[in-house]
């Protein structure tokens, strides 16, 4: 099992990064964009989502700002405080994320009965809140 986390990590990010890479974008910015189209917009919030730090969450931002899929903005009613908020090209671009997230998703399920799929989607959620504690990853 120490083997073949690191492993699937490391190979689960490639498939995401190639899969996205027609769109321009990786698989952390990827997750980024959805979930600001969830409605998160506060660059701390969305670092723990996307699993980065601050300054991570910094660079990531900065990234998608210079492609023009994002805008920060102030906080209406807190100018100290900013938003992160999708620019029109990022609504656009929006829609075709979570397909390719899904298509991964269906290489990597490949073969599984939908028993085996919702076993495995048990397992997960459960190395996840040992992690991190309950409903820590609310995605999917």
């Amino acid at each position: 099992m120490e083997e073949l986390i690191p492993c699937l990590a490391r190979d689960l990010r490639a498939a995401l990064d190639a899969e996205l890479a027609p769109l321009g974008i990786t698989m952390q910015q990827g997750a980024l964009i959805m979930r600001i189209a969830q409605g998160e917009d506060s660059p701390g919030q969305l670092a723990g989502l996307v699993g980065t730090d601050t300054a991570g969450m910094t660079r990531l931002i900065d990234r998608l700002v210079g492609k023009e899929l994002v805008r920060r903005s102030p906080r209406p009613g807190d100018r100290r405080a900013v938003v992160v908020e999708l620019t029109e090209a990022g609504r656009e671009l929006h829609p075709l994320v979570p397909p390719a997230f899904a298509r991964v998703a269906a290489r990597l399920l490949g073969g599984f009965s939908p028993a085996e799929e919702r076993a495995a989607d048990d397992l997960l959620r459960r190395m996840i809140e040992n992690l991190h504690g309950a409903g820590a990853c609310t995605g999917g």
